[in-house]
C-alpha cells in the first residue's frame, strides 16, 4: 500500500507540472542607461530590446536615462518597484556595483546587467562572449591591409574580442602588424580620435574601434582618410560602405527579449550567462563591396564551423 501510495504522488507530481520550471509572471520591465537611448549604438539597441519586448508580451516599459551613479539609481529602482516592475535591465557593467547594493532590499525584482559578477539569487549577469566575432573580424582586417599594419581601439583591457582581433589578424596574415590602444572609456571621443590620429600616421589602415561610444566619430575619421574600419555593436555599413568591411554585431535587443522569455519561462538563472553566434545574438554585418566574394564566402563557412564546433579556425 505504501508503494502504491508514493507512485501515485510521483505521478501526480508531474501530471500537474510540478516538475516542470516554475512558471513566472512578467508583470512590467524597466531599463537604466548610463547615458542616452539616442546614441545610434549601445543604448539605443538597449531601449530596442524593451520596445520588442513590450510589442511581444503587451506589457507596460518604462526607462531612465542618466542613470550613473548609485543616488540616481536608488530612486529610479524605487519608482519602478512603485509601478509593479519586476523585471529590471541595467544597461551596462557599472550596474554590478548599483544593483548589488539594491538587490535584497528589492527581493521581488530580478535586476540584469552587463559584464559583471552576479552574486545575489535575483542578480543575472550578461556577458556577450565576443572572442570569436572580434577573431573573425581580425580576419578581414588581415586580408585587407595593405600596410600590414591593422589597429584595435579598445574601451578596456577585459574585452574578449580584443584578444580574438589580434588572434584572427595573425591568423589570417603572418605579416601582420597589430597595434593596441585602450581607451578606458566607452565614450571618450577626444582621446579616440587622438589614438586614432596617432594610428593613422604610423601607417595603420584597417581600424577596429571596439567602444560603442567613440566608434562612429573613429570610422568617420578614417573615412576621411579613404582607409578601413571594423564597425562595432551595430551594422555601421551605413557609415560608408567603402570604408566599413564588416561590422561585429551584438544583438543586445534580441537578447533582452531572450532573458524575458527565459524569465517568463522560470529559466533565467541567477548568476554570470554567457551568448555567442550560437544564440543568434552575435554575428558580422554587410560586407563592404571591397571585400572580394570569394573570401566573404569562406569567412562565413568559417562561422558555421564554429557555430557547430565551436571551434575557431586556428584550433583545428
Amino acid at each position: 500500500m505504501l508503494k502504491k501510495s508514493i507512485l501515485f504522488a510521483i505521478c501526480l507530481f508531474f501530471l500537474t507540472g510540478c516538475g516542470q520550471p516554475r512558471q513566472n509572471e512578467l508583470e512590467k520591465v524597466g531599463l537604466l542607461v548610463p547615458d542616452t537611448i539616442s546614441d545610434q549604438v549601445w543604448g539605443t539597441k538597449g531601449y530596442k530590446g524593451l520596445l520588442k519586448i513590450q510589442s511581444r508580451y503587451g506589457i507596460e516599459v518604462f526607462y531612465k536615462e542618466g542613470m550613473n551613479n548609485q543616488e540616481v539609481v536608488r530612486e529610479a529602482v524605487k519608482e519602478f518597484s512603485g509601478k509593479g516592475v519586476n523585471l529590471i535591465f541595467g544597461h551596462g557593467s557599472e550596474y554590478e556595483t548599483f544593483f548589488a547594493e539594491l538587490n535584497e532590499e528589492y527581493d521581488d525584482i530580478h535586476f540584469v546587467f552587463f559584464n559583471g559578477e552576479a552574486k545575489g539569487d535575483n542578480m543575472t549577469s550578461l556577458n556577450f562572449d565576443s572572442n570569436a566575432m572580434g577573431f573573425f573580424g581580425g580576419m578581414i582586417a588581415g586580408e585587407m591591409t595593405k600596410t600590414n599594419k591593422v589597429g584595435i581601439l579598445a574601451a578596456y583591457e577585459w574585452q574578449p574580442e580584443i584578444d580574438g582581433f589580434y588572434e584572427g589578424a595573425n591568423y589570417q596574415n603572418p605579416d601582420v602588424q597589430v597595434k593596441i590602444q585602450y581607451v578606458q572609456s566607452w565614450d571618450d571621443v577626444k582621446s579616440a580620435l587622438n589614438h586614432t590620429d596617432e594610428m593613422l600616421a604610423e601607417g595603420i589602415d584597417v581600424v577596429y574601434p571596439a567602444g560603442d561610444g567613440y566608434n562612429v566619430p573613429v570610422i568617420e575619421r578614417i573615412k576621411e582618410k579613404g582607409l578601413y574600419a571594423i564597425g562595432f555593436v551595430s551594422d555601421q555599413s551605413d557609415l560608408g560602405e567603402a570604408t566599413v568591411l564588416t561590422s561585429t554585431i551584438q544583438h543586445v535587443d534580441l537578447l533582452y527579449e531572450l532573458v524575458a522569455e527565459k524569465y517568463l519561462n522560470g529559466e533565467l538563472e541567477s548568476g554570470n550567462l554567457y551568448f555567442d553566434f550560437q544564440d543568434d545574438v552575435i554575428e558580422l554585418g554587410k560586407y563592404s563591396p571591397n571585400v572580394d566574394k570569394s573570401f566573404q564566402n569562406k569567412i562565413q563557412e568559417h562561422i558555421e564551423i564554429y557555430r557547430q564546433t565551436d571551434k575557431l579556425p586556428n584550433q583545428f
